[in-house]
């Protein structure tokens, strides 16, 4: 079944690629397994998916070194500072770098592992209170305080649009953020790779819009379980 839907993913990728004149190159799925076992992201990997994410350091921290050894690694769910030591060790992305502490400290650790990690600054961009992410009005100052972190390579920027069933709805908050991308391209003199939006439901839009990063648990591994693995 895993991979039934893993094929019908790429499927629609490549048609909204289509409607929007993009390459399928240019779009990366990132496979959300978070509450899925080791089992089902070596399944995807044996397909050849590389790209994997999980929203809680702990169930990463443990089902990490169980998976596949070649396979990259997104943490995509808020992240508090005092987990910043095992995700630099174990991820190759932060995609939602939500303060210029956060950041410092994922750079202090960067440092003293001698690695350098990739980044992305979760924009808050609905401007609801329940969701995380850098006030649209901070990101130019935050995101060249950050940019200014050795270890830390800035890459672009993720949100997620608030919950509706319609995916339509989510299109107003994608196309702002690509704006806040070009926006801070300009500040930055420099071109930033990333955009992340778009998650099951509404991952379509995304690409629409411009995304060149897009996150999809449900619809390729199916209904999340009960956590086995250990949560925070």
């Amino acid at each position: 079944m895993i991979e039934e839907r893993y094929r019908e993913i790429l499927r629609r990728i490549s048609s909204a690629c289509e409607r929007a004149g993009r390459r399928t190159e240019e779009v990366t799925l990132v496979a959300v397994s978070k509450t899925h076992p080791p089992e089902s992201v070596n399944e995807l990997a044996r397909l050849g998916h590389r790209n994997f994410g999980e929203n809680k350091m702990q169930e990463g921290r443990a089902k990490i070194p169980l998976c596949n050894g070649n396979l990259r690694w997104h943490m995509i769910g808020h992240l508090q500072t005092n987990k910043a030591r095992d995700v630099v060790r174990l991820f190759s992305m932060v995609q939602a770098v939500d303060s210029l502490r956060l950041a410092q400290e994922l750079e202090k650790h960067a440092d003293q592992q001698s690695r350098h990690l990739d980044v992305l600054l979760e924009v808050n961009v609905s401007g609801e209170g329940s969701k995380f992410g850098i006030q649209p009005g901070q990101l130019i100052p935050a995101a060249l305080e950050i940019n200014r972190l050795p270890h830390l390579e800035l890459q672009g920027l993720m949100t997620m649009a608030p919950f509706s069933d319609n995916p339509e709805d989510a299109r107003p908050h994608f196309r702002r953020l690509a704006q806040l991308k070009r926006d801070l391209e300009k500040e930055l003199g420099a071109p930033l790779p990333h955009l992340s939006m778009g998650m099951s439901g509404d991952f379509e839009v995304g690409i629409e819009e411009g995304a060149t990063l897009i996150r999809v648990g449900t619809a390729i591994f199916g209904e999340r379980p009960k956590p086995q693995m250990p949560t925070e």
